[in-house]
């Protein structure tokens, strides 16, 4: 790794004169933003960082001080060609030819794991984790909760993989209670085989909507009770038109989740779980830790004080297992999550749903903890915000295809409109893709916490922080590789990559590694987005005042090697938040 090579030359200087091993120091050094306004050094030692552990006297003095002494006591020399000190830094700047060698030679030959083979990431150790997500109801809408969920979930897994763990995506579907007795009584009297098998998530939808008509009836809540009753008994008839429903569906996710790029290493559901739900409620009943209330309903007691101040409700009056939701009770959850790690021996489990899911999350973790697991801490809940405003043309998001067909129609709109789009080979799939990018980077954008108000306008304009902006970038820079072919480092001469705005590309893809590290420890996507698009913006200023065509064949070398680095790295990053780079537009 580029940076890493830097690192431990620094380090290397520093351990002498401060009398620490290098391995110390290494996470203290940071490659420095670019900036627009000045000339910046390359890298910086933060001295509080070093200092934190030391006495208080050290700390009471000047900082800037501190680093002024150090800064003296350094010398440059092959790597580094320049040492300053800043207020509470010391600033290096590595010697230029060798900076803009080293970073494009180390672009060239780690490909795709340029980043990931950094010293930062050398204690992280490699680990198995269990990562559910998406979770949609059968027959039920999904919503942008879902969506949101989804595309979070899938950045998580592509991250874990690409730094070398072993990652399980499951699916985890809302496929079991008494909204399918409804569906039963209701597929028998509104139900279409042949729409059941064209399009499953549309019609049973269609058919839950009508029979929820008469949901209040009282002969339909008895045959509804009678037909889930069935099912609970694993009666064959029953079963086999619930299991048909269940099947079509998943046939028609994997389709949808084709076209986002996304795919499951399984389908699971609240189904698989309502006989392990019994024997965990017989668990808790033997660890004294199921108490009923005057109901009947069974109930574990979460407060400190044990007053009952906090409970969590895990057992119906009727002695079964409450799955309605999952806000409702954490029982289901509870039988999965110690099936899973029966099943994969997982180092890590993480869920990604919206916020409003966090009580029960809290309340599904300290149970595991009451129950004496010791992997309890290892289990972790990734939540979001809540997206207001995504409607399609036709109205409010049902089905996650809406969405998709939404961000293709008004993208191929878009392209069509514009004087700089080319004729590209196929303008459908192409807008699909840029499309998708402009959903994801409007996303990604703030704090997974966050609430946010989303507009189709800003997502899918051309210019500014968009990851529309982000596909043309590539594919410019991609056909600016078909028009001058494939520069070979060997013949570059790096002495041509001296002026700024090459240096602040190169000072850029420095960052790579830490920005991957960074989003690595609080798994947020914004750090890479921000990376991107300051990419991006730097790429297109140099494509324009660093020209390939027209000037001397070691300058166009040079530009050329400097632009394709731009660009792999870019995909990279692209592609680990789930989009696939575009390389025509």
């Amino acid at each position: 790794m580029a940076a890493g090579s830097f690192r431990r030359t620094i380090a290397s200087q520093l351990s002498k004169v401060l009398d620490l091993p290098p391995e110390n120091l290494i996470k203290s050094i940071s490659a420095v933003p670019v900036s627009k306004k000045r000339r910046v050094a390359d890298f910086q030692l933060s001295i509080a960082s070093v200092i934190e552990n030391s006495s208080s006297n050290c700390l009471r003095q000047d900082l800037h001080l501190q680093a002024e002494q150090l800064a003296e006591k350094l010398k440059c020399d092959s790597v580094v060609s320049e040492i300053s000190a800043g207020p509470g830094t010391v600033n290096f700047t590595i010697n230029r030819e060798l900076l803009a060698k080293t970073v494009l030679q180390q672009v060239r030959e780690d490909g795709s794991e340029y980043g990931v083979k950094s010293e930062l990431f050398s204690t992280v150790p490699r680990q198995k984790a269990v990562i559910e997500f998406s979770s949609p109801n059968i027959a039920k809408k999904f919503h942008v909760g879902h969506l949101r969920s989804t595309i979070v979930g899938n950045f998580i897994a592509n991250l874990k993989v690409a730094l070398g763990h072993e990652v399980v995506r499951i699916n985890y579907l809302g496929d079991w209670g008494m909204q399918f007795g409804l569906l039963g009584v209701g597929f028998q009297s509104f139900g279409n085989k042949e729409k059941l098998k064209s399009s499953p998530l549309q019609h049973l939808f269609e058919v839950y909507v009508q029979i929820n008509k008469a949901a209040e009836d009282e002969n339909t809540k008895k045959l509804a009770k009678d037909f889930f009753r069935k099912l609970e008994e694993h009666d064959e008839q029953t079963l086999s038109i619930w299991k048909q429903f269940r099947d079509l569906s998943i046939e028609e996710y994997i389709r949808i989740y084709k076209r986002l790029g996304v795919h499951f290493d399984e389908y699971s559901g609240e189904s698989f779980y309502q006989e392990k739900a019994q024997e965990v409620l017989k668990m808790l009943e033997d660890k004294g830790l199921l108490q009923k209330t005057i109901k009947g309903t069974g109930i574990v007691d979460l407060s400190e004080k044990k007053d009952l101040s906090t409970v969590s409700t895990v057992m119906r009056s009727d002695g079964t297992s409450l799955y309605i939701t999952r806000q409702v009770s954490p029982s289901v959850d509870l039988a999965a999550a110690i099936d899973r790690m029966n099943k994969h021996s997982w180092d890590t489990m993480i869920y990604v749903t919206d916020k409003s899911q966090s009580n029960h999350f809290q309340h599904l973790f300290q149970i595991l903890k009451l129950m004496g697991y010791d992997w309890e801490p290892r289990c972790q809940h990734v939540s979001f915000g809540l997206v207001q405003g995504m409607k399609t043309r036709r109205g409010e998001v049902i089905f996650l295809e809406d969405v998709l067909n939404e961000i293709r129609s008004r993208m191929l709109q878009n392209m069509t409109s514009t004087k700089t789009t080319k004729q590209v080979q196929d303008p459908v799939e192409t807008a699909e893709k840029v499309g998708l990018a402009a959903l994801i980077i409007q996303d990604f954008r703030g704090l997974l916490s966050s609430d946010y108000q989303f507009s189709w306008d800003r997502a899918l304009q051309s210019r500014g922080d968009t990851g529309v902006f982000l596909q043309y970038t590539h594919a410019r820079l991609h056909s600016l590789e078909q028009m001058h072919g494939n520069a070979e480092l060997t013949d570059v001469n790096v002495a041509c990559l001296q002026e700024p705005d090459a240096i602040s590309v190169l000072q850029h893809l420095l960052r790579y590694d830490e920005v991957l590290y960074r989003s690595s420890q609080d798994l947020q996507p914004k750090h890479i987005v921000s990376y991107l698009l300051t990419l991006s913006h730097l790429a297109a200023v140099a494509h324009k005042t660093l020209p390939v065509k027209g000037s001397a064949p070691d300058v166009a070398q040079a530009r050329l090697c400097l632009f394709q680095a731009a660009r792999s790295v870019l995909a990279n990053g692209m592609k680990l938040l789930g989009i696939t780079p575009v390389t025509q537009m």
